[in-house]
C-alpha cells in the first residue's frame, strides 16, 4: 500500500507542477498580449504578419524561433542590419522599446505561442535579464 500512496503523491506533484507552470505561461502570453499592442502591433501588424521587405513576420517565422536568443535581444537593445525571415532578406532598423525584462519575457512568451508559433518553454524574466549587449 505504501508504494501506492508514494506513486499518488508523485502524480499530483508533478500534475500540480505542470498546470502551474502553464498558468504562469498563460498569464504571460496574455500580459505580452497587451505589450505588443502598445509597441509592436504598428510595424509587425495585428497577426504578426509583418509588411513584406520593410519589417519581418513574426508569424510562423522560423528566425523568431531557431534564434530566441538573438530576437529577445533584439527586442531589449534594438536591431539593425540583415536578417533572413522566412526565406526573405530584411535590412532594416528596429529601435530599442525601453522595456523591462519582465515585459520583454511576457512579450517574447506571447509571440512565440501565436500565430502558428509554439514554444513550450516559458521565458523568464530571468532568462532575459541574463542576455547582454
Amino acid at each position: 500500500m505504501k508504494p501506492f500512496l508514494i506513486f499518488i503523491s508523485l502524480t499530483i506533484s508533478t500534475f500540480s507542477s505542470c498546470f502551474s507552470q502553464n498558468k504562469a505561461l498563460e498569464e504571460s502570453i496574455e500580459r505580452g498580449s497587451l505589450v505588443y499592442e502598445d509597441f509592436c502591433v504598428t510595424c509587425h501588424l495585428p497577426n504578426g504578419e509583418g509588411v513584406e521587405n520593410v519589417y519581418p513576420p513574426l508569424a510562423k517565422s522560423d528566425y523568431l524561433m531557431k534564434n530566441l536568443q538573438g530576437s529577445i535581444k533584439g527586442v531589449k537593445y534594438g536591431q539593425k542590419g540583415e536578417i533572413i525571415v522566412n526565406g526573405k532578406t530584411y535590412n532594416g532598423y528596429m529601435a530599442p522599446l525601453g522595456l523591462g525584462n519582465d515585459e520583454i519575457a511576457d512579450v517574447m512568451n506571447y509571440v512565440t505561442n501565436s500565430w502558428g508559433n509554439k514554444n513550450e518553454k516559458m521565458i523568464t524574466e530571468t532568462e532575459v535579464s541574463a542576455i547582454k549587449k
